[in-house]
């Protein structure tokens, strides 16, 4: 399997993906001015987090006339827009997940199907992160340490861990599901992570809701 966050191994991404997350859908012109980077770099960059599923490009709505210019925004939350090859991830994530605990049962968890598979999909692109992922399903807790990024990037851990949990959110999003990140735990060994996360409660039915107020 190919190794996904290779796609933000380099700090440059990383700046890419931040600035796309704070402003989504802008132009290479756009990103090439905030960075300092050439045109081409700012290409080679965007591509590969396209094909790490972390970004998509969409051609822009005009009405006149001209040719449409590409805006890209990141994959990282519930407003986000949706990538085709996230959600292929997602799906096989789902998918081997299902086939993991068919063949060792005693692996299931308490949680909701769509839950779980939310939780495949993080695992699995968190592994391809080169992370060991510890996941509590009581605690709903996720434990990344020790966290290299931050070692190798210090001075850049506040958005290295903006960048990786706004990246997390988008998996749990993509997957669909009740989980969503709820933040990082606070730690004095800066290459602690312990992610935090928070599900909703189930909807009430129309009759569950019915019987209520009978």
């Amino acid at each position: 399997m190919a190794t996904a966050y290779s796609a933000i191994s380099s700090y440059s991404r990383v700046e890419i993906m931040h600035m796309l997350q704070e402003h989504p859908a802008v132009t290479i012109s756009d990103l090439t001015k905030a960075t300092g980077l050439h045109p081409n770099t700012v290409r080679e960059h965007l591509q590969r987090l396209i094909e790490g599923g972390y970004v998509v490009p969409e051609a822009e709505r005009r009405t006149t006339r001209g040719r449409p210019r590409i805006l890209y925004s990141a994959v990282s939350g519930p407003d986000a827009p949706h990538s085709p090859i996230a959600q292929q991830r997602v799906r096989e994530a789902a998918e081997r997940g299902d086939l993991m605990r068919r063949v060792m049962p005693w692996t299931e968890s308490e949680l909701p199907d769509d839950a779980q598979h939310q939780l495949d999909a993080l695992v699995e692109d968190l592994q391809d992160a080169g992370f060991d992922p510890i996941v509590d399903t009581e605690e709903l807790t996720v434990d990344l340490t020790p966290c290299e990024h931050a070692r190798s990037q210090a001075a850049h851990r506040d958005v290295l861990c903006a960048v990786h949990i706004a990246l997390m959110q988008g998996v749990l999003s993509e997957a669909g599901g009740p989980l969503a990140v709820e933040g990082m735990l606070p730690a004095c060994d800066p290459t602690q992570c312990h992610i935090q996360l928070t599900m909703s409660p189930a909807p009430v039915s129309d009759e569950a809701s019915a019987a209520a107020y009978a």
